[in-house]
Formats: structure tokens, sequence, C-alpha cells
């Protein structure tokens, strides 16, 4: 009896102290070149706790904040080998809590890994809506929203195992890159599919599998020469993350102090005036309300001003990084974030990679614009800015793209004209190879909605797979998928075919195809195939011509390879014949090209004659 009175009474001791309940990051890696590490500690008032090294590890400072939830202890890795560390926390001299705390060996040359480049195209999945490789996982006990295949804008079951049984046809169309939207888990209750709206910064969504899986699909896409490209989302989190639930600081997001705010937990909507975080004339109040507007309801804006904030955001993007092998990110809501805060998160994980790529979302209507945000741009040095962002989205093509192809007859500035001009001002741009260029995303209307006709694709495709940049492809568009914008973003968001055991047809397979998805499939297989190989495509240089009757002439050019690619693209309803002389220039001594896509030898000396609607892709000879 006395025994279990002590046993008592011992229990009641050790619990009646604070308990560290999570550290964030789990682990890190030996051998980084920012050598400082911060490491998030969360218990029930755990403030009073002491860490401590078993071994000789430097602990450089405990920050205590406002929450008596939280310590960061920020360390010095420096000469840690690989292996466990033991960390205690010790409340007086007593320790009261033990941690076994693992330090990993890299990998070999990760810190020199190769970020995606102008030679690779995108594919970009919507991991929801591509394939349900395993059905198990479609409802978890911790996750709130189940799936409801029937509900557009709700989960239907699509994860990593989906993509993983398809990255062969992803393969074999020619694709090399993947981008999908964001897999961290998003617990919101309703439309958490898309993922942006994330919970915990740390786990993939446990709908779309673990962890471990999402580092499997990074390997298996490695084992193709494939690469993988993560959603990173810095501008806001999910309501749902636990962090937010008990925040650290009052500042650790942008809390509105209005009325209204006031009722909503704090929200204020974003005024979206992106063009505030440059115009001279803006005033304060309508920067604030962009960059510390919340995207909307579930999704608070994140304080990048408070280092806490952005230290946590930078180790995490490098944790992912390291840990599953990732070759680039793509950022969402680039140009919302504070730029200042954005800037060094971008600066600060490149200097770890440095041969590594980020591409930023910035959808703005204006090239000056856009090339404020790419890394060394002169435009934003005359605000002494640097985003340190190596690429940015080319939207003022895409915003030309939804209108050329139904213009059939060309004025001043309408036609293939658009295009044109969207080319003219390259020069704006410190990097023109570092654009991503793309037809449609997870966010706009579908091409082949807005266009149904095959034509109109092959003219699109043969564009965006031969100027300068990067492609990107949206999931579904190579077999002809549609989806109307003004319906919901479901409709743009549709199941792949063949992605779910019980669909009727299967668009994996060439078997499963319909006549007209063949088409649009053989076509996009064979451009992106040959664009695998030519340097001219992917890092050569452009001439183009004032385009004639809704025709558009250009030609890619390698100076060191000596090759060149003459890409003729007819707008019109009408068959072109085209005056070869005026190319001479681009032409220069070259007889005869190969059209690839029609396999047939043109010679050069002769008119070119061009089919209505139609492109010519001619490598010349």
């Amino acid at each position: 009896m006395k025994k279990l009175q002590i046993l008592i009474l011992l229990l009641i001791f050790n619990f009646s102290y604070a308990q560290v309940d999570k550290i964030e990051p789990e682990f890190w890696w030996s051998g980084m070149k920012n050598t400082e590490l911060q490491l998030l500690v969360y218990g029930k008032n755990i403030s009073d706790l002491v860490p401590e090294f078993s071994s000789n590890i430097p602990i450089k400072e405990v920050k205590k904040v406002e929450n008596p939830n939280y310590l960061f202890v920020t360390i010095d890795t420096k000469s840690v080998p690989p292996g466990k560390v033991q960390l205690n926390f010790k409340k007086g001299k007593k320790i009261v809590q033990k941690f076994d705390y693992e330090f990993k060996q890299r990998n070999p040359n990760s810190a020199q890994r190769k970020g995606f480049d102008s030679s690779d195209v995108f594919y970009l999945i919507m991991p929801d809506r591509f394939a349900n490789g395993n059905p198990n996982n479609d409802n978890t006990p911790d996750t709130a929203e189940k799936a409801d295949r029937s509900n557009p804008n709700g989960r239907h079951g699509g994860d990593i195992e989906g993509i993983i049984q398809n990255l062969d046809y992803l393969n074999d169309l020619g694709i090399t890159t993947i981008w999908t939207t964001p897999m961290l888990e998003d617990n919101e209750p309703v439309f958490s599919y898309h993922g942006y709206a994330q919970s915990d910064y740390y786990k993939i969504d446990p709908r779309f599998g673990t962890n471990e899986d999402y580092k499997r699909l990074a390997d298996e896409m490695h084992k193709r020469d494939m690469k993988l490209v993560m959603d990173y989302v810095t501008n806001h989190w999910g309501s749902k993350h636990w962090i937010i639930q008990d925040l650290p600081t009052r500042d650790w997001i942008h809390i509105w102090d209005t009325e209204e705010a006031r009722q909503q937990n704090g929200f204020q909507r974003s005024n979206y005036r992106m063009t505030t975080q440059f115009d001279v004339n803006a005033s304060q109040t309508d920067a604030e309300g962009c960059m510390d507007g919340w995207f909307d309801t579930t999704m608070p804006d994140m304080n990048q001003k408070n280092p806490l904030v952005l230290n946590y955001m930078v180790q995490n993007a490098i944790w992912w990084i390291e840990y599953a092998g990732l070759d680039g990110l793509r950022v969402d809501t680039y140009s919302y974030n504070d730029k200042e805060g954005i800037a060094e998160w971008t600066q600060r994980v490149m200097d770890e990679y440095p041969n590594f790529n980020i591409v930023g979302e910035v959808w703005m209507h204006d090239q000056a614009q856009m090339a404020y945000w790419q890394k060394d741009s002169k435009i934003a040095a005359i605000q002494n800015y640097n985003s340190h962002l190596p690429s940015v989205m080319d939207f003022t093509l895409h915003d030309a793209i939804g209108m050329v192809f139904h213009e059939k007859e060309q004025s001043w500035d309408s036609g293939m004209i658009r295009v044109y001009e969207n080319f003219t001002n390259d020069f704006l741009y410190p990097d023109i190879n570092n654009l991503m260029v793309f037809m449609e995303n997870h966010d706009t209307n579908r091409f082949n909605q807005i266009y149904d006709k095959l034509e109109d694709y092959k003219l699109g495709l043969s564009l965006i797979l031969t100027v300068r940049g990067i492609p990107q492809l949206y999931y579904g568009s190579e077999i002809g998928m549609k989806g109307e914008k003004s319906k919901g973003d479901g409709d743009i968001r549709r199941d792949f075919p063949g992605g779910w055991k019980s669909d009727a047809q299967n668009a994996f397979t060439e078997t499963g195809r319909t006549a007209e998805q063949k088409e649009y499939f053989d076509f996009t297989k064979k451009l992106l195939n040959w664009r695998k190989g030519n340097s001219a495509i992917h890092h050569g240089k452009t001439l183009h011509f004032v385009p004639q009757d809704n025709v558009y002439v250009y030609f890619r050019y390698d100076e060191n390879s000596g090759e060149t690619v003459m890409v003729v693209l007819n707008n019109s309803e009408k068959d072109q014949s085209l005056e070869m002389k005026r190319f001479k220039e681009g032409i220069k001594n070259f007889k005869k090209g190969k059209d690839i896509i029609s396999d047939k030898e043109i010679d050069l000396n002769n008119r070119l004659e061009i089919k209505a609607k139609a492109s010519m892709i001619l490598e010349l000879k």
C-alpha cells in the first residue's frame, strides 16, 4: 500500500510539470550551409522549461513569447555529426523530459541539386482529381471532409499513389516535370481538396498519402529523369492550422482591428491590388490592404515581418527540399506577401541551393509589373528592391492566348499581333528563358473550353512549346478536357477519365481513348518528345517578324549548336502563301527544313504554303 502511495505521488509530481508535445522540425541534417537552426517547441505552459543538449551543441538563444505554450530554441549545428542526440528539458536542476533529436546524413550533392529550367515541360496536376491509386485513404479519422465524388467542390479521392501509377503515362507523353497543387494537410471542413488552406506544414494530407509516399513519388520520378515541384504557400495558412489555433504571438498573422474584423477573428479581405507594392503614389492604407489583407476567410494572412514566422517558413521549405529531394518550388500568391519578407525567404532558400529554381505566381497583366518580381530586375532596382525570385509566370502571354485564336482576322492590335506584342516587351525581363508560359492552369478557364476545335489546340500548343521560357500544361488538356470557370472551380478541375476503377473509360490507355482524344494526345506527345532534344528551343535566342494576314513567323536559334527552328502559325481561316525572301534574316543559308508536325521536307527557296488554322515547326537544314 505504501509503495502504491509513493508511486501515485511520483506520478502527480511528474505530471505537475509542463509537458512538451511537439518539436518542429522533428529532425534536421548535418552539413547545411546555414548552420543555425531554430526549433519551435510546443506544449502546455512550457515557457519555464530550460532546454539542454546532452552533447556539446551550443544553444544560442531561448526565446520566450507572449504565449507560454511556446519556446523558440536557436542552436548552432556547425560541428554536429549525423546521428541522434539527447535533448533534455529541465525544471530547475531536474530533467523532466528527454527527446532523441536526429541529425541525418545529407544525400551527396544535395546542395548542388539542379532545378528545373527551359529544357523542361511542366505538367500541372490537381492530385484530388487525377487518379485514385489507394481508395483506402479516401477518408481518414483525423480529417474533417470525407470523400464525395458527386460534389464538384468536394474530395474525390485522387492521391499520390494515383500519380505514381501513371508516371509511365506522363513519361511516355514527354513530360519532364510535375507540379502538383499543395498536398500538405488541409483540414478545412469544406473545399479542402485544393490544399491551399494548409493545417500542418510538416505533414502530407493523409487523404493523399504519407510523407513517405511523397518522397517515394520523387524517387520514382527521378528514376525516370523527371522532376518534382512542390506548390508552396507563404502568404497564408489554413484557419485549422494547429499554430493558428493557438498563436505564439498576436502578430504571427495579420489581425485587423475594425468592428467588422473583430466579429470575424480579425479577418479583412485583401483588396488584391498588388500594384500597391511598388506604386510610388499608393496610400499606406491601400498597400496594407493588399499585403496584410486575408486571401479568404479560411486563410489567415501570415506576417512575414515577424522573424519567427519567416524563419519557420524558410526552414520548412528547406526541410521538404532536403527530405523529399525536390527539384523546385512554385510559390502561390507570391506578390501578395510582404515584399521584403518574401525576398528574404527566397534568397535564403536559394543560398542553400544555388542551382535550384523557384517560380512565383505573379498574376499581373503588365510586363513591367511582372518583371519587377524577377531576380535582378532593373525595374525593381529603381526602388533598390530585389526579390531574388528566379522565375515568374507569363500571365500576359496567357491573356493574349485567351483571345487570339478567336480573332480570325488581324487588325492593328488583334489576332497574332497580340502574341507578337507580348514578346516585344522581353527586354524588361532579366532572364526571359526563366519565364513560365502556359495556356491555362487550375484557376483559369480550360483552353479547350474557350476553343473547342482541335486546330486551335494545335496552334496554342505549337506556340507555348516553341517560344522562350518553360512550358506548363494542365492535366487532361492532352486529351481535350474542358471546364468553364463561370460554373465554379470544380468544373475546371474535373476528374481525369480512368483515374478511378469505376470509370467507364480509361484515357490513360491508348485503347481507352476516343478517336478525338487520340488526336489531341498524339499531337501533344509528338511535340513534347521532339522538344526534349532541341537546344534552340531550350536556350536559343528569338527572331520574330511582325505578323501579316494573321500569320506569325519566328525563329529560335542556338549559336553554339548551330540549330535553328522556324515556326509558322497561321491563325487565319484562309490558306496562306508566304514569300520566303522576307525571312532571309532567319533562314540565312539553310536550303531546306523538315516540318516536325507533318514529317515533310520543305524547300526554303520556294514560297511556303500553309493551310488555314495550322502550324508548322521547321528544323532548318
